[in-house]
């Protein structure tokens, strides 16, 4: 069997835990945390700009489209304790 990709790595740490579909090149890592109800609370952590790269590379957006579909389609939706973060490294 060969290696594990990052987000197979991260779903061994919590089989629960949520992932941004279409954007494994810019994920990496995860956060470990307590959340609510004094419970564990794992998260997928992506970098913002290679999310942005995604979008203008493989779906051909501009940046501008790319920044707004990011922003509304993926940031923009909260599902949960388990709502992947998104970085933005300085």
């Amino acid at each position: 069997m060969g290696e594990l990709t990052r987000r197979e790595e991260i779903a061994a740490a919590d089989p629960d835990i949520l992932f941004a579909d279409g954007f494994d090149d810019a994920l990496i890592g995860y956060t470990d945390s307590w959340g609510a109800e004094n419970s564990r609370c794992i998260r997928a952590v992506y970098d913002y700009t290679k999310c942005v790269e995604v979008l203008t590379n493989r779906d051909g957006a501009s940046y501008e489209d790319a920044v707004e579909y990011l922003e509304f389609n993926t940031l923009g939706a909260y599902v949960g304790a388990r709502t992947p973060v998104f970085v933005h490294i300085t």
